[in-house]
């Protein structure tokens, strides 16, 4: 009877689904149409429930309050779905045979006007509310500021449009005579109007009946592109095959959105488990782009921090802001420094930095707070915060977010007073334990220790110098167990990890901040003091900083002579801690403050202010390396490129880590992502 039982439940067990398999994907759509092809496409994957909603704002409201899970839109709703009262994000792409919609303005080549000497001409759209000939070159004229719009509900935009064009057609348009008045005849975005789409926009300029055309790049026929010239938004007029470095913005490829929980890998499962055939056809449903678009032919997994800024990419979404809010405010002159943590929040808030008007004698600056440096990196990119100091890794990240780095830390005394800078570069170091037998040879299975994930000492060198080009080999492979804060909680790098120890359930366990005591530099040392690690990446200074009496309390006792160096060049032998320049991982870039190419002048001013006003600026009486690294004597402006500063090698060896290794930062796919890809054709 007991093996029978048994054998009844094994079989029971065997029934029952895998939990992903049993997780409903509830789809929102938005017409009969969409619901009928929904409805064929769930007989194709079980997983899928279809949803009618009246339209995609409603479709957003209901993900938002988990009524559904995604809804596929275009660029315009991706950055309605990212605002802060529905914060969703697009998880899913659409891949084309064509390039996206660059949004351009053409003008004949025998007119003799520029994009600034708009107002007063007759304009040419494809149709309103179209990217390229509406939302984009409207959106980006307002953004700019050229047409005067302050967002105001009592004067609708197409008003704004209407009084800055002397005439215009504008299919679609029927409330304001001016915005349909050279339109041909039925005003709509037809085929009854013959100045409607792309080609009847071109149509229109042909015809005289508009100075200036909205259009999408390809409505130009080739035959037909010498009689044409593109507006560039700084003011000149190029060959119109030259629409890459002259667009208003390029319109994105339609995404699904979906809440920033949404386990994005397993709705891609089960979407692309779904013929080509089926997915990207509308035909068979009485519709046209059903769902997903029609010249669409393949999907793409978006990265994890992906959002409705960093997809629609920066052009984008200012045009589409300032659609919906008008000109853009006049910014606040107050500098905000991205901190990490509350200790470093709290430092930032004890330095003043006193107004030059002596009329005004607020703080110059206002401190906020973030999780991470990846956070920051994002807000900066936004422009609601302004820099912060980083390592070269993260300042290689950066670059790739379009920021720059503008000043250094020195921690040479003499270079700060002779203003040389010459040294803007430090030893990357492998330390271990004198005696403890632990040399470059055998290192593979032991336990480490390092400033932090992606940072430049701690992760990125070594990872270089471990893994070379060997195809998926990753630290956390190659170790046992380690400490690298910001890895996966869950993950053997933050096994060794040892929190705040403050509280029972410590959250501040392996998170990248100084509430975490084994992150940074002398954290990753205190790891390997602590015999928690058996080595530690770090700077080459560490070690003479924090031991025979000279660091924290924590290591008083610690003498520099009970540590030694460990390099690949030195194999199963060690060198001395003073050793570093014969036996290091690599030279690699100084810690860098990073910012936009629009706040470097402001923050260089408050940052050269804030060193002469605070003696304390560089030190961290309640933690460790705070805002800056302990060791730092001065910050000096950074005059050479990001490139030059970061140097070819540096550069190299990161790219060389990021080719090869499986943990490339979610932050840098995200910057670096291409939101309209063409798919290759097989």
């Amino acid at each position: 009877m007991k093996v029978l039982l048994v054998s009844l439940l094994g079989c029971l067990v065997v029934a029952l689904p895998s939990a992903s398999a049993q997780k409903t994907i509830k789809w929102c759509v938005t017409t009969q149409n969409e619901l009928n092809k929904c409805k064929h496409l769930a007989t194709k994957a079980a997983a899928l429930e279809c949803h009618l909603q009246p339209t995609v704002i409603d479709c957003i409201k209901s993900i938002k309050a988990g009524g559904t899970d995604i809804v596929t839109v275009d660029g315009e709703n991706v950055y309605t779905g990212g605002l802060k009262n529905y914060e969703l994000h697009p998880i899913i792409a659409e891949k084309y045979k064509k390039e996206c919609c660059y949004a351009v303005a053409v003008v004949k080549t025998s007119s003799n006007f520029n994009i600034n000497e708009l107002k007063g001409k007759t304009s040419c759209h494809s149709c309103y509310r179209w990217s390229g000939g509406w939302n984009i070159p409207v959106g980006k004229l307002i953004a700019t500021k050229k047409i005067t719009w302050e967002g105001s509900s009592e004067m609708p935009v197409e008003r704004a449009v209407s009084e800055f064009f002397s005439g215009s057609c504008v299919p679609g348009v029927t409330k304001y005579p001016n915005l349909h008045k050279t339109c041909h005849d039925d005003y709509t975005c037809s085929n009854k109007e013959k100045y409607s789409g792309d080609n009847g926009a071109l149509q229109c300029l042909k015809d005289d009946n508009g100075q200036v055309a909205f259009v999408c790049h390809n409505a130009i026929p080739e035959s037909e592109r010498q009689n044409y010239q593109l507006l560039c938004m700084n003011g000149s007029r190029i060959n119109v095959e030259d629409y890459k470095t002259c667009n208003f913005a390029r319109e994105p490829a339609r995404a699904i959105i979906a809440r920033l929980e949404a386990d994005s890998q397993y709705i891609y499962n089960v979407i692309t488990k779904i013929q080509v055939s089926d997915l990207f056809s509308s035909q068979a449903f009485d519709g046209k782009d059903l769902i997903f678009s029609d010249s669409a032919v393949d999907l793409m997994l978006l990265p994890k921090r992906t959002d409705s800024f960093l997809y629609l990419k920066e052009d984008y979404y200012e045009a589409m802001q300032a659609l919906k809010d008008g000109n853009p405010k006049v910014p606040d002159t107050t500098v905000r420094w991205c901190t990490i943590g509350h200790p470093e929040k709290n430092k930032c808030d004890t330095l003043k930095v006193d107004s030059k008007d002596p009329n005004d004698p607020k703080d110059r600056k206002v401190c906020l707070v973030e999780a991470s440096v990846d956070d920051c990196i994002e807000k900066i990119k936004r422009k609601e915060a302004d820099f912060l100091a980083v390592d070269a890794g993260q300042a290689y990240i950066a670059g790739k977010c379009g920021l720059v780095p503008v000043m250094a830390e020195q921690s040479n005394k003499d270079s700060c007073s002779d203003g040389s800078g010459d040294t803007a570069s430090y030893y990357a170091v492998a330390v271990v334990r004198k005696g403890s037998g632990v040399t470059w040879s055998n290192l593979q299975g032991k336990k480490s220790c390092h400033t932090g994930l992606n940072r430049n000492a701690g992760w990125n060198i070594p990872e270089s110098r471990i893994c070379g080009q060997t195809n998926g080999c990753t630290l956390d492979k190659f170790f046992s167990e380690g400490c690298a804060p910001g890895a996966d909680p869950a993950s053997n790098m933050c096994k060794l990890c040892k929190g705040s120890t403050k509280t029972v359930g410590d959250e501040s366990k392996c998170k990248p901040t100084a509430d975490e005591q084994y992150y940074g530099y002398d954290g990753a040392f205190r790891c390997l003091a602590e015999k928690a690690g058996d080595v530690a990446f770090i700077k080459h200074t560490v070690v003479g900083d924090y031991t025979d009496g000279k660091g924290k309390e924590w290591a008083k006792d610690l003498k520099s002579n009970d540590f030694e160096l460990i390099c690949p060049k030195l194999g199963d032998k060690t060198a001395e801690y003073t050793e570093y320049e014969n036996c290091n991982l690599a030279k690699v870039p100084v810690h860098a403050v990073i910012t936009r190419e629009d706040a470097r002048s402001a923050v260089v001013s408050l940052l050269t202010d804030a060193q002469s006003q605070n003696n304390d600026i560089f030190i961290s009486k309640d933690g460790k390396n705070l805002l800056f690294t302990d060791t730092t004597k001065c910050l000096q402006e950074i005059t050479k490129s990001a490139d030059e500063f970061l140097t070819k090698e540096y550069i190299d060896l990161i790219e060389r880590t990021y080719k090869t290794s499986q943990l490339v930062p979610d932050l840098l796919k995200a910057c670096t992502l291409d939101n309209c890809v063409v798919a290759k054709q097989s």
